[in-house]
């Protein structure tokens, strides 16, 4: 009774942010929480493209429909399907986790370290600045699998340039889809590409946030560049440093287009990541929902688990996040 009473004080003095927040919450709920809750009832079901009817129906000579009761319909099985999956008995959920660590790590790492560098670079005072603010932004305006198809052209054996390249220098072709690493080296190279200029505008509009009064003072008092960029950019890029970086995590551990369009989990699957995995599950051969779907809940639990021991690492080290 003192909730509703609560709620309807709340209405009457604040009925214009609530006429405003009701729309939005309605339409998280369609599109994020229904499927989300739907995912997980999902997960602890054995359905799939070819037990999800209770009965089947078929066309007769007639024109009619003849149905009748599938003796397969699906059923409810706990944790089993978490079971299969986490022990091997289904898929290569281990491998996948291992290439998705190695492909986030490496993407994010050299995602920020070259936003990082090209947005210091371009901080600076230099003719043709803004040009070059343009040429470095390019690569994230076109859309990514069309970057996707041009870098998987550009590693070819026969026709690719980096192949003729290497010929040109006395070098043999090598076939960069054959071997694991070599093929997840070429994916990097192309979510780099696709990453950097995202980093380097968030970066840019953090280093235009610290005022410059500061860099002056440190010259005076004789610091170096090494020092100024260590003491003062450094901690004043940290509060979009953390938030990139998050970001980056989150994208990046799930980015499909790459993997998918461009290594297409050569050689033999030892390059698939878990969000790539998931798909194939719901789409490829017999469509086995239950088993994408426990993926889709690993994945979150992945990411609710990093999220949260990164949100306590910020709060130890004085961050308000």
């Amino acid at each position: 009774m003192a909730t509703m009473t609560a709620l309807r004080r709340s209405w009457d003095k604040h009925w214009t942010a609530w006429a405003m927040v009701v729309p939005v919450v309605l339409v998280l709920a369609v599109l994020i929480l229904y499927p989300l809750a739907n995912g997980i009832w999902l997960s602890f079901t054995d359905q799939t493209e070819a037990n999800q009817l209770a009965e089947i129906c078929t066309r007769s000579i007639t024109g009619g429909e003849v149905c009748r009761d599938n003796p397969d319909v699906w059923s409810f099985v706990g944790l089993g399907n978490y079971a299969d999956v986490l022990t091997g008995r289904i898929g290569e959920f281990w491998q996948w986790t291992g290439t998705t660590l190695i492909w986030t790590a490496a993407g994010v790492t050299f995602h920020y370290g070259l936003g990082l560098g090209l947005a210091v670079l371009i901080h600076r005072e230099m003719r043709f600045r803004g040009l070059y603010r343009v040429l470095l932004v390019l690569p994230w305006a076109v859309p990514a699998f069309i970057s996707a198809f041009a870098w998987k052209f550009l590693f070819n054996e026969r026709l690719g340039l980096v192949n003729s390249v290497l010929n040109a220098f006395g070098v043999d072709s090598v076939a960069w889809f054959a071997d694991r690493w070599t093929s997840l080296f070429v994916a990097v190279l192309t979510n780099i590409w696709l990453g950097v200029p995202f980093m380097m505008v968030a970066l840019l509009g953090g280093l235009q946030s610290i005022p410059g009064d500061l860099y002056e003072s440190a010259a005076i008092d004789g610091a170096s560049p090494w020092q100024r960029f260590r003491a003062i950019t450094l901690p004043g890029l940290r509060p979009v440093s953390t938030t990139v970086i998050l970001l980056g995590t989150i994208w990046t551990f799930n980015m499909f287009p790459i993997i998918f369009l461009v290594t297409e989990g050569q050689p033999a699957g030892q390059t698939e990541i878990l969000v790539t995995g998931a798909f194939r599950a719901a789409f490829e051969g017999i469509r086995n929902y239950s088993l994408a779907s426990t993926y889709g809940v690993l994945i979150l639990s992945i990411l609710l688990i990093f999220s949260v021991f990164y949100r306590r690492v910020l709060r130890e080290q004085g961050e308000v996040w």
